[in-house]
This record gives C-alpha cells, sequence and structure tokens, in this order.
C-alpha cells in the first residue's frame, strides 16, 4: 500500500520535470534561433555607425549605411541560415517598437509651433505627393505595393515611413530595400541642393524651413540641409518634418483600410488599426501631457535609431541584388517623378499660399 502511494506521488512530479524539460528544450531552441541573427544585425549596425563618423560618409544616416552593408554582407558572404530567425526578428519586432519611440520626438505643441497655414502646407504636400506617387506608378506600370513604399517614403518620412507602411502593404524585402535605397538617393539630393536654391528662389529662413520640412525625405536630411540655411530655418525645418511624422499613424490606418476594401474579406485582410500605430499616438500625446526629462528623451532618441538601423541592416541582409536588378528603371523614374512632385508642390504653397 505504501509502494502503491509513493508510486502516486512520484507520478505528478515525474509529469512536472518532463514538462519543464520540454519547455525548456522549446526556450533554448528560441534562443539558439535567435540570438546568432540578432549579434549579426548588431555587428553589421555597429559597423554603420562606425562608418557614418567616417570623413565623406558622415552625410548618410547609419540606417542607410546599414542597409548597404547588409546587402553587401548577404550577397558576397550569404547569410548563414541558422540566423534568419534572428534576422526576422530585427526587421518586424524591433522596428515596430522603435517606430512606437519615434512618438517622443513629437508633441502637439510643436506642431502648433509652425501655425496652421504650415501644418495645412504639410498636409496637402504629402496627401497630393502621395496621391500623385501611387497614381503615375499604376500609370506606368510599377507594382502597386512598391509604388506605395516609394509613396510613402517619399510623402512621408523616409525609411520610417517605408518600414511602417509595409506591415500594412506586406511588399517582398527586395521592393522595400529598394524603395529604401531611392529615397535616400533623392533624399540626399535635396539635402545638399536645396540649401543652394534658397538665395536664388528669395526664401528666407522661416519660409526655407517651411519647405525643407515639408518636402526632403529623411528627418536627419532635413536637419542637415535645415540648419545648413540657418538656426531659425533648422528649427521650423525640424517642426515641419516632425509634423509630417505624426501623419504616419493616419496615413497606415487609410492603407489598411484600402486593403480591406480591396480584398472584400475581412478575414483576410489585415487590422486597418495595427497596435505599433496606436502607440505611436499615445505616445505622442504622453509626450505633449506629461514633462519627459531631457535626458530620457535623449537616451529614447539613441535607442530609436539604433533599433531602426538594426532593422535596416537586416532588410539588408534579406535583399538580394538579383531581384533588386529586376525591377528595371520604372520605379527609379517614379521615385524621381515623386522627388521633382514634392519639391515643386510645397515650394509652390510656400511661396504663394
Amino acid at each position: 500500500m505504501s509502494s502503491l502511494t509513493n508510486i502516486a506521488n512520484d507520478i505528478p512530479k515525474a509529469l512536472i520535470s518532463a514538462d519543464l524539460a520540454q519547455g525548456r528544450k522549446r526556450l533554448d531552441a528560441v534562443w539558439n534561433g535567435i540570438v546568432p541573427g540578432i549579434v549579426l544585425v548588431a555587428m553589421i549596425t555597429a559597423v554603420a555607425f562606425s562608418a557614418h563618423n567616417v570623413s565623406g560618409l558622415a552625410l548618410f544616416s547609419p540606417m542607410i549605411l546599414a542597409v548597404v552593408a547588409g546587402m553587401v554582407y548577404s550577397n558576397v558572404l550569404g547569410a548563414p541560415a541558422h540566423a534568419k530567425a534572428g534576422i526576422a526578428f530585427s526587421q518586424k519586432r524591433l522596428l515596430r517598437f522603435a517606430i512606437v519611440l519615434l512618438g517622443f520626438q513629437l508633441t502637439l505643441g510643436q506642431v502648433v509651433s509652425i501655425g496652421a497655414g504650415g501644418v495645412g502646407i504639410v498636409a496637402a504636400t504629402l496627401g497630393a505627393t502621395f496621391l500623385f506617387t501611387t497614381t503615375l506608378g499604376r500609370l506606368i506600370g510599377v507594382d502597386r505595393k512598391l509604388a506605395q513604399l516609394i509613396a510613402a517614403g517619399t510623402s512621408i518620412c523616409g525609411a520610417s515611413a517605408i518600414v511602417a507602411t509595409n506591415i500594412v502593404t506586406d511588399a517582398r524585402d527586395e521592393d522595400v530595400t529598394y524603395a529604401v535605397a531611392l529615397i535616400t538617393l533623392f533624399g540626399t539630393i535635396a539635402m545638399l541642393g536645396f540649401p543652394l536654391l534658397a538665395p536664388v528662389l528669395g526664401l528666407d529662413q522661416h519660409a526655407f524651413g517651411l519647405w525643407a520640412g515639408a518636402s526632403i525625405h529623411e528627418v536627419a536630411q532635413v536637419i542637415g540641409a535645415g540648419f545648413q540655411n540657418g538656426a531659425q530655418s533648422g528649427e521650423i525645418a525640424t517642426v515641419a518634418k516632425l509634423t509630417r511624422v505624426s501623419m504616419l499613424a493616419p496615413m497606415v490606418i487609410a492603407l489598411g483600410l484600402m486593403a480591406r476594401r480591396r480584398s472584400g474579406s475581412q478575414s483576410a485582410a489585415r487590422a486597418p488599426m495595427p497596435w505599433f500605430v496606436a502607440a505611436f499616438v499615445a505616445v505622442v500625446a504622453l509626450n505633449s501631457l506629461v514633462a519627459v526629462p531631457a535626458e530620457a528623451k535623449s537616451a529614447m532618441a539613441l535607442a530609436t535609431t539604433i533599433m531602426l538601423t538594426m532593422g535596416l541592416a537586416a532588410m539588408g541582409l534579406q535583399a538580394d541584388i538579383s531581384q533588386l536588378r529586376s525591377r528595371g528603371l520604372r520605379p527609379l523614374a517614379l521615385a524621381f517623378s515623386a522627388f521633382l512632385f514634392i519639391g515643386g508642390f510645397s515650394l509652390m504653397l510656400v511661396k504663394f499660399a
């Protein structure tokens, strides 16, 4: 009787022990599957930040350098199979969290500071550019998803907008990488060229800052161009650009609704309000209502840049150059046309609105 009791007592212990062992194996599998990829992505990110400090490369943000470094590594050496899970984790989870943290760089007060007219110019430019780019893409035969990525990157905030938009559009990784490359090219041209045009166009510091913030692609490029024309110009440009960033949320929601309508089935379509968009809006509201210490904001800005850079490094690692070449010249022509449109349209509004 005693032995039967002991056996009965041992059964639950054996089951618990088996469950723990199974759980440990699963945890080890997840850990071993993710860590190698994250380490590889982190190494490429470190290379990108180091290269950013090299003379001649400081014009390019670490995010852009990470894409290039990832592509070179992947297409020369090949991304190891055991790193793929960690690369995918960096591309999806880290990028979405970084977009949420972008909200700490914006307050509603900053938006108000450029005035209703400035906000109107930014909003009108964004909407017109997105519509122009997607319409032209359809007319010249560019894939719809790639055209939407180019439109988002041009009209909103460069690589960050491309990443956020792709969560709804679900384009191929090669399309994302290609869109980032195109936006980087024309955003860099704008950053270098627009300040030279300011005196020719008769733009004062306020007008130039508004033009730069409403039309140049990346936040870093806007800051570079704005402050090159003076302190006031740089401050106005930064606020105008961050106002564009705040419009990322409604744009992604609109694309989600379009995807649902196009699919004709609610179950087949993605939710029109991805969690990271709602979190982004909540963070902007929190940042507007609560005084976040400057040190904390600085730390979060650095963390945001690092995570965005890691995510784009992961995209570069999954990019196949041969597939990029297969896209042809039409996407390049589309991005160039969008670049000309946003610059010309926003300039017209700044000068005559």
